[in-house]
């Protein structure tokens, strides 16, 4: 897998962060550097926490599915942009549960939230194990992507609104779907 495929697939499962990220800036009065900075570590170390895992687990299993872990990258990856894409167009506004000046951060939600917006890293992570790529990289470049996103998240949210979550949550999910397509189509020799 490639730099520009690695930095794509980043960019594509840090948007969930980026979407809540945007929330919990919409509740800020003034934007709180430091709370800003602690959502992106929560966010962010997940996010780079998860694909190890899955890594781990497609690993233990990688010697039973050889023949058909092309098919399995494709429908992982094609269910995890379909879910982003279903996400943003049937979900109701995530940010109405936003209370208007909330000012301290509540650690317990912060692990729910980063580990619900984490759970497609873990399937990323079983993919990897499938595809051979050298998961400490891998994993980096999703942590670091998605802890920027959430940090510019908190600060977009907090100065413009929700209104680049839904462009955003699309966008990840077409591009996790072409690198699905891309994977499947290069594995049955379609594409060199």
């Amino acid at each position: 897998m490639g730099f520009v495929e690695l930095a794509l697939i980043a960019v594509g499962l840090s948007m969930d962060a980026f979407a809540v990220s945007v929330c919990k800036g919409l509740g800020m009065r003034k934007l709180n550097w430091k709370h800003a900075l602690v959502i992106a570590l929560f966010f962010g170390g997940f996010q780079g926490i998860m694909p190890v895992i899955g890594w781990a687990l497609g690993t233990q299993f990688e010697s039973y599915i050889t023949s058909i872990d092309h098919w399995i990258a494709f429908v992982l990856l094609a269910f995890i942009g379909a879910k982003m894409l279903w996400d943003a167009f049937h979900e109701e506004d995530e940010c109405t549960e936003c209370k208007e000046g909330e000012e301290r951060l509540d650690i317990k939600e912060l692990v729910m939230l980063a580990i619900a917006t984490s759970i497609d890293a873990l399937a990323i992570g079983i993919t990897f194990a499938f595809l051979r790529v050298d998961i400490v990289p891998a994993a980096l470049a999703i942590a670091a992507t998605t802890f920027v996103l959430s940090f510019v998240g908190v600060a977009t949210g907090n100065q413009f609104g929700s209104r680049f979550r839904k462009p955003a949550t699309v966008a990840g999910g077409v591009v996790l779907i072409l690198i699905g397509l891309k994977i499947l189509l290069e594995h049955l020799g379609f594409l060199g």
